[in-house]
């Protein structure tokens, strides 16, 4: 076999695209979304279909497989390979065409779902088939998987809305497929014309098992019921029968790039229905929701999902009652109404408003976050995530499921399309230990039992990869599975096309990811990522903040997901061999703005700042650090000094006039102006703050009684850069009737300066300080800087876990709006009515919530949404040398557009003290502090 340095030249001189066998490129493709992981050798991203040709014949002649890689959501392991890896993504990307008037589209294999849809809405239509990962996945991953989704039950499969695929094999032979036999390999008619009885009787669930006996006790000979979920294997081969059409097309569907490679596609697309209605039907439990699914079909549902009461764990006043819901949507209400009329639900709502429809299907769509994880915190893992039987079956199945979960002391909640009998569930595996994985590979085999037993496919919608591909033949039986080696090998000879993969696959229990990790706990926590890749999502809009710097950059080493993977492959060793020092993941982690928006928003929870942050510090140990981690990091330290020699002033001057950029930070960047008088100078415990003046008297019965005591946090920003806010904030809470108290500014701090560069020994010396200065100081504490809050409640009982009020200080911990709302419920606001635009702080989003300060604005008579993504200026990102750029980016992407837009007499809000900085900087605007505001108004 070529060497791979000699491959990767051959590749170099051949190819136009990207080619890299580095290690960077290597350890971010090693996995999927799955539980297994391959290293590969190398990593191609082509330019157009010629490229593909020439990687294929290149690796063809070295003796190299191949894997064709789209969104990397796979779930079951056919995303990953040992050789390499073509990156769809980067260049094969667009939107050949659209008819309107045929309603087809052509498209390359690198499209994401999601622009297709919105390409083609204009038009009134969209593509039928619609997978939860709709704003990541590929249309070339689709088909490789026949991906389903939601709307299969009007719409099916991706196999039935494909008419034609441009296909280059392993070699680099180009074949152009769509009906009948012109394109197709050599052999494959006549493979076809030999077992024509094998085709039309074996195929479906059920058929022939080995031993001439049926599976699921049926009688040999195929007697089980059409089922549009036969996704597993290459269940769509029967579609190459005279009856059904030669559909090659559709055959290759499902294939799991083990036959060839998809350059284009054909796509049909069907008439978006204008005004949806969502009927929800509350059910006693789970099994009786499956048992009505089937029986709602002939009414011409869109979409029938299911979901237990384990997947909504706080209950959701939204929902009917009921301890299992279906949520199905009509095309219109007269038909919504009918169907929950025949239903004969517990309880039922139907909702005709877009924006509740959004919210009822958020909790649907979260419950599929929800199942990620255990009520104890453990996690739950991917490998039996969407097994299928016939509707009908669906009850009967999911209570001899929920048996054989308990028999082996596992746990999951299932939920999924139960109109098609689709069943998706994570369980909570240990994938770790031998006898983890023993249990692990006898469920399996026990589950498999159980699905054909009902007629059902082992995948009833995302392919089998290596989670189920082992298990094949309990399914469809030896003969069935070598017709489809033989399929495999008219297309594939060489075997150079995913091998491991469908035939002649490796065992379910090889190849798992957690087997390189060592046992320690930051392993266990970068293994969170399960690759779902939801951190790969570009378009804007919205509350969410994952992931600013892949939003703008587009590549995966700056995504969440990308920087796990890199973090993943550091602890194993393998490729990424240089540990903490790893050259690699520090660039990767670089681009992190550290806004913590992958701990909200990420379905499993994974805290990328605190890993950076952790990174940080072992990778800087006894080393000299970047310049930035001593000016930046250390900013409570230098602002400290700067107030207690009163050289304020004389810095100012110094910035505005000096045309040496203070070292570490960079020059693009204006230096805030510090404050002529810290907050908290002359405040400390008295009555009334300098410079705030007498509190307004509040009227008569609108706050609760004088003396209700809480602690106003002097952090950083609001001590030495705005302290306007902190009067503000005095002013308003004590209007509202609290006693406030302020310890003394310099002497507490939350350590964030220090977290955010990794240099955690220092933030925990400045926590237990800060602890012990505040004693038993009564909570709640009220801090106004929201990324301090933050630090507060999560890196404060993180750091400090054996400090007997670490703890309790954090959950003491309240953002202004919060304190107004739980400690002054009765206390009216002054009425502003004014709209309202600005910068909700990225780590108020991922940790604290906004809810209270919604709720404030909107009694104060603010109106208007807050925009969401960051600002682009998180912690000291925006300061630091080389990240000016990305920084403007992010602004760009919601924050200055929404500015823009704003009415000309809009107040301005953002509590975050970097948002008003980067709207200052690049907006030309003056944003304020919620606190502000309402103290203007009193």
């Amino acid at each position: 076999m070529t060497s791979p340095g000699e491959l990767e030249r051959t590749l170099r001189e051949n190819l136009r695209g990207e080619v890299d066998f580095g290690a960077a490129a290597r350890a971010l493709t090693t996995m999927d979304a799955s539980n297994y992981r391959r290293v590969p050798v190398g990593v191609v991203a082509p330019r157009d279909a010629e490229d593909v040709a020439a990687a294929l014949a290149v690796c063809a002649g070295a003796g190299v497989p191949v894997v064709p890689r789209g969104g990397g959501t796979s779930i079951a392991g056919q995303a990953t390979g040992v050789g390499v890896v073509l990156d769809l993504t980067r260049h094969m990307n667009a939107l050949v065409s659209v008819d309107p008037a045929a309603r087809t589209a052509v498209v390359q294999p690198g499209l994401v779902l999601d622009r297709l849809r919105d390409a083609v809405r204009p038009y009134g239509l969209t593509f039928g088939p619609d997978p939860s990962t709709h704003a990541r996945c590929t249309l070339g991953g689709m088909i490789g998987n026949n991906a389903c989704g939601a709307h299969s039950v009007a719409w099916g499969t991706t196999a039935d809305n494909v008419t034609e695929l441009a296909v280059t094999a392993y070699g680099g032979t180009a074949h152009r497929i769509g009906t009948g036999w012109t394109g197709a390999p050599d052999g494959l008619r006549a493979l076809v014309t030999a077992h024509l009885g094998l085709l039309r009787t074996g195929m479906r669930p059920g058929g022939t098992a080995p031993g001439g006996m049926a599976a699921g006790g049926m009688a040999a000979g195929g007697t089980a019921p059409a089922f549009s979920r036969r996704i597993s294997g290459y269940g769509g081969l029967d579609a190459l029968l005279p009856e059904h059409g030669v559909q090659l097309a559709r055959a290759f569907c499902g294939s799991e790039g083990t036959l060839g490679v998809v350059t284009e596609a054909v796509v049909r697309l069907v008439e978006a229905p204008s005004a949806p209605v969502l009927a929800v039907l509350g059910y006693p439990d789970e099994s009786a929701a499956a048992d009505a699914a089937a029986g709602l079909l002939p009414y011409g549902p869109l979409t029938v999902e299911g979901m237990a009461e384990d997947l909504v764990p706080g209950g959701a006043p939204a929902l009917p009652r009921g301890g299992a819901w279906l949520f199905v949507e009509m095309p219109d209400e007269g038909g919504a109404r009918a169907l929950v009329r025949a239903a004969d639900p517990l309880d039922a709502t139907v909702v005709t408003d877009p924006a509740a429809q959004r919210a009822l299907w958020r909790i649907r769509e979260d419950a599929a976050g929800t199942a990620t994880r255990m009520p104890d915190g453990g996690m739950a893992w991917p490998g039996w995530e969407d097994c299928a039987v016939p509707p009908a079956r669906l009850g009967a199945y999911l209570r001899e499921f929920r048996a054989l979960l308990a028999a082996h002391g596992l746990r999951g909640s299932p939920y999924g399309h139960f109109g098609e009998g689709c069943v998706h569930v994570r369980i909570d595996f240990d994938l770790v230990s031998a006898a983890g994985i023993a249990r692990f590979r006898d469920f399996s085999g026990e589950l498999a039992d159980l699905v054909v037993a009902h007629g059902g496919s082992l995948s009833g919608e995302h392919g089998d990869g290596q989670a189920r591909a082992e298990l094949l033949p309990k399914m469809y039986g030896a003969e069935v599975i070598r017709l489809f080696g033989a399929y495999k090998d008219v297309w594939d000879p060489a075997g150079g096309m995913n091998p491991g993969m469908l035939v002649r696959p490796a065992r379910l229990d090889e190849n798992l990811r957690f087997a390189v990790l060592p046992a320690t706990s930051f392993a266990g926590e970068v293994a969170r990522c399960v690759g779902v890749a939801k951190c790969r999502t570009t378009e804007p809009g919205g509350p969410g903040v994952m992931c600013p710097s892949y939003r703008v950059t587009g590549e995966e080493r700056h995504s969440t997901r990308g920087r796990a993977r890199l973090l993943h492959e550091m602890l194993a060793g393998e490729i990424v061999t240089d540990g903490w020092r790893s050259a690699e993941v520090a660039e990767a982690l670089d681009l992190c703005l550290g806004c913590k928006g992958c701990r909200s928003d990420c379905p499993v929870g994974v805290d990328m700042a605190a890993y950076k942050a952790e990174f940080l510090d072992r990778h800087w140990a006894g080393r000299i650090r970047p310049l930035s981690h001593y000016t930046l990091g250390g900013l409570p330290a230098w602002l400290r000094l700067i107030a207690r020699l009163r050289a304020a002033g004389a810095v100012n001057a110094a910035a505005r006039l000096l045309p040496v950029p203070v070292p570490g930070l960079t020059p693009e960047r204006a230096l805030p102006e510090l404050a002529k008088r810290p907050f908290t100078r002359g405040t400390g415990h008295r009555p009334e703050a300098a410079g705030c003046g007498a509190a307004a008297d509040p009227p008569p019965g609108s706050g609760p009684a004088p003396g209700l005591a809480v602690t106003l946090w002097p952090d950083t920003f609001t001590e030495y850069l705005a302290p306007e806010a902190g009067h503000a904030a005095l002013r308003v809470l004590r209007a509202a009737g609290l006693d406030v108290s302020v310890p003394r500014g310099g002497r507490v701090c939350c350590g964030l300066t220090y977290v955010s560069t990794g240099r955690l020994d220092r933030a925990r010396r400045v926590l237990r300080r800060t602890l012990d200065v505040l004693g038993d100081a009564p909570g709640p504490f009220v801090v106004l800087e929201p990324s301090c809050a933050a630090a507060l409640r999560t890196d404060l009982p993180a750091l400090l876990p054996d400090h007997p009020r670490a703890a309790r200080m954090a959950a003491a911990v309240r953002t202004f709006a919060q304190t107004l709302e739980e400690y002054a419920p009765d206390w009216r606001p002054p009425r502003l009515d004014r709209a309202v635009v600005g910068q909700t702080h990225c780590h108020q989003h991922a940790v604290l919530g906004d809810g209270p300060d919604r709720r404030l604005r909107e009694r104060a008579g603010l109106v208007g949404e807050l925009s969401g993504g960051c600002c682009g200026l998180a912690g000291n990102f925006g300061f630091e040398p080389g990240h000016h750029e990305v920084s403007v980016a992010c602004a760009e992407e919601q924050l200055l557009p929404s500015l823009r837009a704003a009415p000309r007499d809009a107040v301005i809000q953002a509590d975050g003290f970097s948002c008003r900085t980067q709207i200052a900087q690049l907006g030309g605007g003056r944003a304020r502090h919620l606190a502000e505001l309402l103290a203007e108004g009193l």
